[in-house]
């Protein structure tokens, strides 16, 4: 398993460099159990095959993604994860993709884990 995320600023940045590797175990870890997560606007989804699924998705499009963390906001072992995020390039059927959002995230802190998420909403402000 990697390190666990000490400090809340670098939530978002080992996201992208777990989606960078393609590294889907790594990713799932930054979850805390039941976690929510937001593939598309308003369309939120729970449990880890559906969570698995969705990140697959986008681990599919084969597109680094670029990551600039923008606010966090803590009380103790609560989190808020602001971040800018874009996924731009040639998708694997040569179609130009170009996505791009916000993250608004919730994240939680425990000794064992370290920050992991609760809410990951990536398109955060639509």
């Amino acid at each position: 398993m990697a390190n666990p995320v000490t400090s809340l600023d670098q939530l978002n940045l080992a996201f992208a460099d777990r989606f960078n590797a393609r590294d889907l175990d790594g990713l799932m870890a930054l979850n805390v159990d039941g976690v929510v997560f937001v593939p598309a606007p308003g369309q939120p989804v729970q449990g880890e095959e559906n969570v698995r699924g969705a990140l697959e998705q986008f681990l599919g499009l084969n597109l680094p993604i670029t990551m600039m963390v923008r606010h966090v906001f803590q009380r103790g072992d609560t989190g808020l994860a602001i971040a800018d995020w874009t996924i731009t390039g040639t998708g694997p059927d040569g179609s130009d993709i170009a996505l791009a959002g916000t993250t608004a995230d919730v994240a939680v802190h425990d000794e064992q884990h370290g920050w992991r998420y609760a809410v990951d909403n990536p398109f955060g402000t639509a």
